[in-house]
């Protein structure tokens, strides 16, 4: 139930819908105080969303932005979280964007700095019964030579907190000990840190796919809209929203 309101809520909260949900409404009021009153608000937020420059900053400020591994320390696992790939229609997998986790654990398993890997991710779909894409990455992961006796697979897990609760599972089967590397999403490290730890995971974050970098802005970051960036709200709302609502259920 938990793992469906999550996502019903996700849908209202986005920025790009609230900017829909607003020119939406504009045309049917009748009201022309409101109308205008409507339209200044969706300018403004409009002009604040597109903005580069505003959207680096806050997303910076709020993603892990340094690896936390001890330097010389040898790990006996890493978890690499799901959300790098899919499937097609055809059930076929496939990387995303932020396959960025996938090179990055393979690195630090070449590296001997993690000895084995957890993966760590089911299927988040509601409408759609697709494998879970722990499957995917595990036969990758194969596929480049990793021994299967070093790859743990966990393939029913929906979102984070499921991704914590299953990964300690295999923990506690296998006795590895802690702690561990926790590989994710610069942006996702955040939340997905302060669940791992609820649940009793000693966890280094190696955060990775970043979506934002130090940069030298131009001029256009600051003055020219960017309407990518009104989409790319939507990552930092879902683990601002994740971690509340995480923290007001107890899971993190």
């Amino acid at each position: 139930m938990f793992f469906i309101l999550s996502k019903i809520a996700l849908f209202f909260l986005l920025p790009i819908n609230w900017i829909l949900f607003l020119f939406f409404l504009r045309l049917v009021i009748k009201n022309a105080v409101y109308k205008k009153r409507i339209l200044y608000t969706l300018i403004f937020l409009a002009l604040l969303l597109s903005n580069t420059y505003i959207y680096s900053v806050v997303v910076y400020a709020w993603q892990i932005n340094k690896s936390e591994l001890v330097p010389g320390k040898k790990y006996e696992a890493g978890i690499m979280i799901g959300g790098l790939a899919g499937y097609d229609k055809y059930k076929e997998g496939h990387f995303n964007g932020v396959c960025d986790r996938f090179i990055e654990t393979e690195m630090l398993y070449r590296q001997g700095i993690i000895k084995k890997i957890v993966v760590s991710s089911g299927s988040a779909s509601i409408l759609h019964d697709q494998p879970g894409e722990a499957d995917f990455l595990v036969e990758q992961l194969l596929k480049m030579g990793i021994p299967a006796a070093d790859i743990y697979k966990e393939n029913k897990s929906r979102n984070t907190f499921e991704n914590a609760s299953f990964s300690k599972r295999i923990m506690d089967s296998v006795h590895l000990k802690s702690p561990y590397v926790l590989i994710t999403s610069a942006i996702h490290a955040r939340r997905a840190k302060l669940v791992f730890q609820k649940a009793h995971l000693e966890v280094d974050v190696f955060p990775a796919a970043f979506s934002v970098v130090p940069k030298i802005y131009d001029w256009d970051d600051y003055i020219w809209p960017n309407l990518g960036a009104i989409i790319d709200w939507g990552s930092l709302v879902k683990e601002i929203v994740g971690v509340v609502s995480y923290r007001l259920t107890g899971k993190a």
